[in-house]
């Protein structure tokens, strides 16, 4: 296992390099959020291309000279799909481009968002159905790449193991996994016991992680609370929230995951730019710790 750190939260502590910031805390990785114009963040950014194309071959050309020169590696590319789009077809086609991309440069892993239009109103089994029909289309259209796939436990429906369970069982491939994360399912008000229960179970699906961690009283963590509670308020430092990641760490070495902890503290609003460094630095040298036991 190695380290590596979301985009957003890297720059968000006062990077305006990719590359600069993964030297200061000595990680390897970064994962690349990839928008709807197949737009990511240069790792070596100028005035003229802060942002490279993934629609370019041009441009992918110059990220892999980037995360060559820099000794980066791309962990993933993230992306902000919705499965139940209007315009699907088009939203599919991204998925696609993006999938051959992570292919050319070998990145193993694409995420892909549970979140889609409609998934409070419709019934769980014509979602499920909605997206397998998704996620079927991107998987036989890049037969026999070397990319993964992974769901990540996001929002109202990525929260629910029923959900995840029964889509996994419907498309039925290898490739296609989880990118789990380690808060969400806390964050989804299942009690803290029962969310070590969950994380072992997709353990063995697991294609790459998200690391977060939140912190309630005493009195509220190993009862549900409603979706999301007050989380801006608990949302804390890696290293000082009630999930245990040598635990996590320790399940998902168990079932096999190799893979790098993705760093996602979304506490860092609360802090200045030097309380939010020296939050990622302790997360950083910690998950470093546990991923080379």
């Amino acid at each position: 296992m190695y380290v590596s750190i979301r985009d957003d939260i890297l720059l968000a502590t006062g990077f305006e390099s990719i590359a600069d910031g993964l030297r200061f805390y000595d990680i390897p990785g970064v994962e690349l959020a990839v928008d709807r114009d197949y737009r990511v963040r240069a790792v070596t950014p100028t005035p003229e291309r802060p942002h490279l194309a993934l629609s370019s071959d041009d441009d992918v050309a110059r990220l892999s000279d980037q995360t060559r020169r820099g000794g980066v590696t791309i962990s993933a590319f993230l992306l902000p799909n919705n499965f139940n789009a209007p315009d699907i077809d088009r939203e599919l086609a991204w998925v696609v481009r993006v999938v051959e991309v992570a292919a050319s440069l070998k990145v193993p892993v694409v995420r892909i968002d549970a979140m889609m239009h409609g998934e409070r109103e419709l019934p769980l089994q014509e979602r499920e159905a909605i997206f397998a029909s998704g996620m079927k289309h991107v998987l036989e259209r890049t037969d026999g790449l070397r990319v993964d796939l992974g769901i990540e436990n996001h929002g109202f429906q990525g929260n629910d193991p029923h959900f995840l369970d029964g889509l996994l069982a419907a498309v039925g491939s290898s490739r296609l996994g989880l990118n789990l994360d380690t808060g969400n399912f806390y964050w989804a008000g299942h009690p803290l016991d029962r969310v070590y229960e969950i994380l072992e179970h997709f353990a063995p699906a697991t294609k790459h992680t998200h690391v977060k961690n939140i912190r309630y009283p005493e009195e509220m963590r190993n009862r549900p609370r409603e979706i999301g509670y007050e989380y801006e308020t608990y949302v804390s430092p890696i290293t000082e929230g009630d999930i245990d990641h040598a635990r996590v760490v320790g399940l998902l070495r168990a079932a096999g995951y190799d893979r790098d902890l993705c760093i996602e503290d979304e506490s860092i609003g609360k802090y200045d730019e030097a309380g939010r460094r020296a939050n990622i630095r302790a997360a950083a040298d910690y998950l470093k710790r546990l991923a080379d036991d």
